[in-house]
């Protein structure tokens, strides 16, 4: 997996929020960009990742 343009071990297929956290990042979050298509956060646990795919992960932070 190619998530925020580095490679990324993770054993495919699995979900987006299996994914996230196994890479200790709370799915509530982040933004997630699945191979060029916004994924709603509903979405992360039956959207599958595979080999190749690419992911772009943004951490959302709250402020004022």
């Amino acid at each position: 997996i190619t998530a925020n343009g580095k490679q990324v071990e993770a054993r495919v297929p699995c979900s987006i929020e299996e994914f996230l956290m196994a890479q200790n990042l709370l799915p509530r979050s982040v933004v997630v960009e699945h191979n060029g298509e916004a994924v709603a956060p509903s979405e992360f646990a039956q959207r599958l990742l595979n080999a190749g795919d690419r992911l772009e992960i943004v951490k959302i932070v709250a402020g004022g």
